[in-house]
Order: C-alpha cells, then sequence, then structure tokens
C-alpha cells in the first residue's frame, strides 16, 4: 500500500539521518544504555508515521502523468508540516533542508519558510522521474513538469544571488564578540564538584590570546559562553559572579545558565534553562527557554507517568519559560534569544508582537551529547536556516560542536 511504502522510506531515511541520537544514550550509559536501540530504531519508527499519512495522502490525489509529482509534493509536505507541530512538534531534517547546501538555493526560505521548501525540494527531486514515464498522450505534461521543475530551480538560485548581493553586512559600532567554546566532556559538565574547575577553564580560555586578538579580553566588549555553562545557579554563588567581573573589566558576558525562582517563602521555586547577561556582579538580563525537549528537559503527561517511575529516566526537569521575548544586553541592540532545540522551529524564533524588531539572533547550545557524530553539523544548518528565513545575523555559540 501507498502508507507502507512511505513507512519504510521515512524509517529508513529516519535511521540514516537520526542514528546520532543514540550517543546521548552513551554518555551516561550506566542509566540509559538500554534505550539506545529505542533512539536508534524506535524514534525513526515513529516519525516514519508521518510520511506513511502523506504517502496515503498523495495517493487519493494521484493521477497520470507529471501532475503526480504536484500529488506527491501536497501530501509529503503537509505531513512535514505536521511533524512539525504535533506534539510539540520535530522539524529535524525536513525534505526541504535538502536545498539548504546549494549556496544562493537556501535563500527562498526568507519567502516561504522551511515548509515551503519542503515542497518545492520534492518538486524538484521528484520532477526527474516523470522522465520514464513513455505515455505519448502525457509527454507534453510530462516535458512540462520537468521544464517547471527546473525553471523553479533556476529562479530560486536567481533571487539567492540577488538577495546575498542587495544585502551587505554591517557591523556595530563599539561592539567587539568574543565567543568561547570550552569543549567539555559531556560526562563531567554538570557535575558540582567540578563547579571552580569550570569556571576556571571558561575565564582561561576566555582570556588567551590569538592570533585574531592577541590583546584577548582587553579590547573584547561582550564575550559568549555556551548552554548550561554552570553545574549551579550562579546567582547563587557570588565568588564566581565576582571572578567573572574581574575578568572582563567592565564587559558583558552573555551566557547560558540555570536560573531559580523561589515560591515567595525562601524555598525552591521553578528552575529554568537560561541566557543571562552579566555586568560588573550583577545579572542585569535574562531569557528562559521556552520550547523545552520531551523526555530531555521535561516530562510529557506527568501527571500521569510520574506514579510510574518514567520521571527518574529524564536527565533534567525544567520549568518552561513565558514566551519568546528579546533580550536586552547593554550595548547591543535588540536581541531574539534561542537555547538549544528552540532554533529548530520556523516562524517561532521571534516575538512577533513585540514593539521593537529583534537586530540579531543569539543561540547557546551544548551539543556535548552527541559527540564528533552528524548531529551538531545538522544542527548548525537548522541554525543558520532560521537566520535565513528572517533576515538577521546570528551568534552561535556550542560547548561542543560548532560555534559560528
Amino acid at each position: 500500500s501507498a502508507a507502507g511504502a512511505g513507512w519504510w522510506l521515512g524509517f529508513g531515511y529516519f535511521v540514516a539521518g537520526l542514528w546520532w541520537m543514540g550517543a546521548a544514550m552513551l554518555v551516561e550509559a550506566d542509566q540509559f544504555a538500554w534505550a539506545l536501540p529505542l533512539a536508534v530504531f524506535g524514534l525513526p519508527a515513529v516519525l516514519a508515521l508521518f510520511p506513511a499519512a502523506g504517502f496515503a495522502l498523495a495517493r487519493l490525489l494521484w493521477s497520470p502523468g507529471g501532475a503526480r509529482v504536484f500529488a506527491l509534493a501536497a501530501g509529503l509536505g503537509a505531513a512535514e508540516w505536521l511533524r512539525g507541530h504535533l506534539f510539540t512538534g520535530f522539524p529535524w531534517n525536513d525534505f526541504g533542508m535538502a536545498l539548504t547546501s546549494a549556496g544562493p538555493m537556501a535563500q527562498t526560505a526568507s519567502l516561504v519558510g522551511l515548509h515551503g521548501l519542503d515542497i518545492i525540494a520534492i518538486v524538484i527531486f521528484a520532477a526527474p522521474a516523470t522522465l520514464i514515464d513513455r505515455a505519448p498522450r502525457g509527454a507534453r505534461r510530462i516535458g512540462g513538469t520537468m521544464f517547471a521543475a527546473a525553471a523553479l530551480a533556476m529562479l530560486m538560485f536567481a533571487y539567492g544571488v540577488f538577495r546575498l548581493d542587495a544585502n551587505e553586512t554591517k557591523y556595530v559600532d563599539g561592539v567587539a564578540l568574543r565567543l568561547m567554546q570550552p569543549n567539555l566532556p559531556q560526562d563531567a559538565k554538570f557535575r558540582p564538584e567540578n563547579g571552580a574547575k569550570i569556571l576556571h577553564h571558561y575565564l582561561d580560555l576566555s582570556e588567551r590570546a590569538t592570533n585574531a586578538r592577541p590583546s584577548g579580553l582587553a579590547e573584547t566588549t561582550h564575550l559568549v559562553w555556551p548552554e548550561s555553562a554552570f553545574p549551579y545557579v550562579i546567582s547563587r554563588h557570588p565568588e564566581a559572579l565576582a571572578a567573572i567581573a574581574r575578568a572582563l573589566k567592565g564587559g558583558v558576558l552573555l551566557t547560558g545558565a540555570a536560573r531559580a525562582e523561589s515560591d515567595g517563602d525562601g524555598r525552591p521555586g521553578k528552575i529554568f534553562n537560561s541566557i543571562e547577561a552579566l555586568k560588573g556582579e550583577s545579572i542585569v538580563a535574562f531569557y528562559d527557554k521556552v520550547h523545552l525537549v520531551p523526555f530531555g528537559e521535561y516530562l510529557p503527561l506527568e501527571d500521569l507517568l510520574r506514579p510510574l517511575g518514567i520521571n527518574h529516566l529524564v536527565p533534567g526537569i525544567w520549568d518552561r519559560g513565558a514566551g519568546p521575548r528579546l533580550l536586552a544586553a547593554p550595548g547591543l541592540p535588540p536581541i531574539a534569544p534561542l537555547i538549544c532545540y528552540e532554533a529548530i522551529f520556523s516562524g517561532e524564533t521571534i516575538q512577533r508582537d513585540a514593539a521593537d524588531r529583534p537586530r540579531l539572533f543569539l543561540n547557546v547550545t551544548n551539543d556535548g551529547w552527541f559527540g564528533r557524530t552528524t548531529g551538531p553539523y545538522q544542527h548548525l544548518a537548522q541554525a543558520r536556516l532560521r537566520a535565513i528565513e528572517e533576515g538577521l545575523p546570528m551568534i552561535r555559540v556550542a560547548n561542543t560542536g560548532v560555534s559560528a
């Protein structure tokens, strides 16, 4: 059946594209190695239900000749949209991502977004299949489909060249950024007993002279550290705030950090995965992550699953932030902050009703869970596409993976 063929296609596609998720199960192998087959094969088996549904819809719309290409694009395009939105969404490795490494062609995302690219990619890559259809009566329609796909690809390329040429790189006067990637092993990063050593490592790397900036931090106005930089809540460690202030000498630190709120009675309350802006010994601005990772940062259906003890299998339980908003860091234009996984959601990365439009993205991430696999590079490609869609530059800092 069409749905069966779609499921097998999807299963192979997602196993080949998402196998690296199994690496996260080996970071604390004594606790999570049992889940390796679920990550490598179980998740793809579930995600394959979406292309199965897409194939079933395409079969309902099917017609002979070149029109079948558009039926396939409509079916799979709808399935990809559903995959990106249902059950909090997981729009990773959409079919449209195949066009994002094709230089200027990726710029079309500024017009149609990721899900528009999904449909376009299917049309372009499926159109050559019509060349094997030898039906005489359909020859003209088949040739028209192939011509339309080729013309679409050329128009995308031309638009991309024009857009890149028309938008010159602009700089903010008086801002000198330094990005610090610590490359800490994941199994050591979150151990509280390593807190002092980790901070010393961060400061040492941040102050180190390089060929590009031999003065180290002396001329830096803004230093950026990755997601969850500390194995503790930094606001509760004044000695760490003082050490950072001494190193920055009036500069600003933007860092991923755990942020805690009390419940008003002095007892522990909510805890957030956040970005904090530090100046002097004070936290002057923050953003709390909104789109949390299911089973990684929160437990879906918690009231149902907690009595079963499944909450003990979730590495961290974070509270959800209030919503997308701008981060106002001293000396920088308005920032649209993105923490890790938030960078993969097309159309959800900026606050649409804000009085001021953001001037740049700040994406802090960890990626240390996935080691030297293809995962961090896929994550970078997703983040880069958000910058293309919104027409904004992006500052990206990772613990391991790719900072840019």
